[in-house]
């Protein structure tokens, strides 16, 4: 059997093998359920057919969460001292990489998944049924699952730096607010696009920290177009992350 295949088996089969797998997605149903239906502007009150606090609130909520599902992906077996172990097996640190990135980047679409009942639920409401933007819509899907699917190669990289679960995942949690919020709050700064040195050329700083930052491609892809360099750049973000785990458990060896 594939090395890959069976470590995704076995994170997947973990994760739900215990009380917490469950707790996470009842969590993210009930918050993510709270603030469309329930929560002031709800799409019932603005009689709205659109899931725009979905995408708004998701991005909040993925950065506890899903570095709540990679904390133990390598911290547990640092802390137990299994890690040593696997990497002595007839498998590469990659296979190790890879199959515990797919489970974990797995359990975000399963997260995901339910909260589509929200999409029939509104295409079936609309005046006239149907009055839906189901292109935009499932745009703002993919981009929230880019987005777990970052935030999952970020907690797997944190996950390997330290061997205690709790810390990696306040660790993840940060280094992901950091991307998504961190960056642009940078580029908020006050005299930030000043001229250097001389004074004669101006540094776009602004700019630069923006583009650096998740939060402007996620909203790009938010709208329903998928850009060819949005999506470079979140593939380059996962592809970072995972080398450095590389460079971690390479270490180990």
């Amino acid at each position: 059997m594939n090395p890959v295949f069976t470590i995704f088996r076995k994170e997947v089969a973990g994760f739900f093998d215990s009380l917490v797998g469950y707790v996470f997605l009842g969590v993210f149903l009930i918050a993510t359920g709270m603030f469309v239906w329930v929560f002031e502007y709800n799409v019932l009150e603005t009689r709205v057919a659109e899931l725009d606090i979905l995408f708004f609130i998701g991005p909040y909520l993925f950065i506890f969460m899903v570095p709540a599902i990679t904390m133990r992906a390598f911290s547990e077996e640092i802390g137990q001292g299994t890690i040593e172990f696997l990497v002595t097996k007839p498998v590469t640190d990659w296979q190790i990489i890879l199959g515990k990135y797919l489970a974990s980047v797995f359990l975000v679409l399963v997260t995901i998944l339910p909260t589509f009942i929200y999409v029939i639920s509104l295409y079936a409401l609309g005046d006239p049924p149907g009055n839906l933007d189901l292109g935009a819509t499932f745009g703002a899907y993919m981009g929230l699952f880019f987005l777990g699917s970052i935030f999952a190669g970020i907690g797997l990289f944190t996950s390997a730096l330290v061997n205690n679960q709790f810390v990696a995942w306040v660790l993840g949690a940060f280094v992901c607010f950091f991307f998504f919020l961190g960056f642009g709050l940078l580029a908020s700064l006050p005299n930030l696009d000043v001229a250097s040195g001389d004074d004669l050329t101006a540094v776009g700083f602004t700019t630069f920290f923006t583009k650096l930052g998740i939060m402007e491609h996620y909203t790009s892809i938010s709208r329903g177009v998928i850009d060819t360099r949005d999506a470079l750049y979140f593939f380059s973000l996962v592809a970072f992350s995972l080398a450095s785990t590389h460079y971690l458990l390479t270490r180990r060896r």
